[in-house]
């Protein structure tokens, strides 16, 4: 399963071993990857990494600042530097994946159940590579889909065929956007209440 979850996360076998690297690094300084791209030739390289924070039950945590995105920065560039797997001169890059981010992992099917995506796959099923819809949550190794336009019909796919897949931009997805920040902003309030109490 870790292969085929890292196939949508990194591209190539380098973004692929990168991840299995860093990915232990962005658990300890509590963020996940989303998404690993090292693009470039080998005079300029740029080395792009998606995090965020676990989503949590109440709907907390996801999305990242400006602080959280240069702690783990800071972290990953210590491992890069002291392991050295990239050839050459790189700037690293790390950002959160917004809101209609892409869908990389099988969990992100469920925890985005109910909003709008479109995904693109390996092959042809339903007579067709491309679908856009409801995320219907997964089943196993399944990803569900209520297909727009065709009433109660929920398809269902292996994950394993997934290539790409990504959020649509609706008012349903802006207004959690919205409650997420709000959220996040209510925990930071909160921290900094506590640590100028302590």
């Amino acid at each position: 399963m870790t292969e085929l979850r890292n196939t949508l996360r990194g591209k190539t076998q380098e973004d692929r071993d990168l991840i299995e690297m860093l990915d232990p690094v962005a658990e300890t300084v509590g963020y996940e990857i989303v998404r690993l791209r090292l693009m470039g030739g080998a005079e300029q390289r740029r080395l792009q990494i998606m995090a965020e924070r676990p989503l949590q039950e109440d709907g907390s945590g996801g999305d990242m600042n400006v602080e959280d995105c240069a702690r783990l920065s800071r972290a990953v560039s210590e491992i890069l530097d002291a392991a050295d797997p990239i050839t050459g001169e790189y700037t690293l890059e790390v950002s959160s994946p917004g809101i209609d981010r892409p869908l990389t992992r099988l969990k992100d099917f469920d925890d985005y159940a109910g909003l709008e995506a479109r995904i693109e796959l390996d092959r042809v099923a339903e007579g067709r590579k491309r679908f856009k819809g409801e995320l219907a949550g997964i089943e196993d190794d399944q990803v569900g889909l209520n297909i727009e336009g065709e009433d109660d019909v929920t398809v269902y796919f292996p994950f394993a065929w997934i290539i790409d897949a990504k959020l649509v931009m609706t008012d349903t997805l802006m207004k959690r956007g919205a409650e997420q920040r709000a959220a996040r902003i209510q925990s930071d309030n909160d921290d900094l209440s506590e640590s100028e109490e302590d």
